[in-house]
């Protein structure tokens, strides 16, 4: 295969999932509760470096190169609404 049909093979694929999480419908607390756990709601990559008290460097929120960010942050997002309107409970834990 030449690199340019594994490209598009790629990007298929990560099309595919792209849509496939955008789709995804949350009707079930369990599932809500779960992916509210274990989606961030920031990234967790993000600090700073000290030693003694000083700043050494700081590492830059990288959350945004996964190519689902966008996708992720959303699903967390309806999850939470579902919880909220939903099933009326107090999403303030997972914030």
């Amino acid at each position: 295969m030449t690199s340019i049909t594994l490209f598009h093979l790629h990007k298929d694929f990560l099309q595919k999932v792209r849509k496939w999480l955008e789709n995804r419908e949350i009707n079930n607390i369990q599932l809500a509760h779960f992916l509210c756990r274990v989606i961030p709601s920031q990234c967790p990559f993000e600090r700073d470096i000290t030693l003694f008290g000083r700043k050494l460097f700081h590492i830059p929120a990288m959350c945004k190169l996964n190519p689902f960010y966008e996708q992720l942050v959303t699903l967390r997002f309806r999850a939470l609404c579902y919880l909220a309107d939903e099933c009326g409970e107090d999403v303030n834990v997972y914030c």
